[in-house]
């Protein structure tokens, strides 16, 4: 019964997003809007991590078998695709290793508020 009431209240968001995506004129998919709305009602503490933990940690399990039929589209599709293999992997390469690059430099930067934070306390 626990899982049941993880996935309705999982699922209603879903619904409220795609809801959202049909009734807003934007370019924003309705997962993102579904998205979006979770976070607000776990950071506002009206859903609670325990009400959606179980189900949450089974739907992650399970996204990499979500990538397996783009992937065989994409070799199905091979021949189209291997003119543009090079502006691909060089793309890929680039954009990895800027966000790389920013999330070890964001990183560093919030360790360093923190500890600056820790720091002050201890002083007090």
């Amino acid at each position: 019964m626990k899982h049941l009431s993880q996935i309705t209240i999982i699922a209603a968001v879903s619904f409220l997003g795609e809801l959202l995506h049909y009734f807003i004129p934007l370019p924003i998919p309705g997962s993102i809007y579904g998205l979006v709305i979770m976070f607000l009602l776990l950071l506002s503490g009206i859903v609670k991590v325990k009400h959606v933990k179980d189900v949450g940690d089974w739907l992650l399990t399970l996204m990499p078998i979500m990538f397996v039929a783009p992937i065989v589209g994409i070799m199905g599709s091979f021949t189209e695709c291997s003119k543009f293999i090079i502006p691909i992997i060089i793309t890929a390469t680039v954009s990895t290793l800027i966000v790389m690059i920013v999330t070890g430099t964001v990183s560093q930067a919030l360790i360093s508020l923190r500890d600056k934070k820790d720091g002050d306390r201890d002083v007090k």
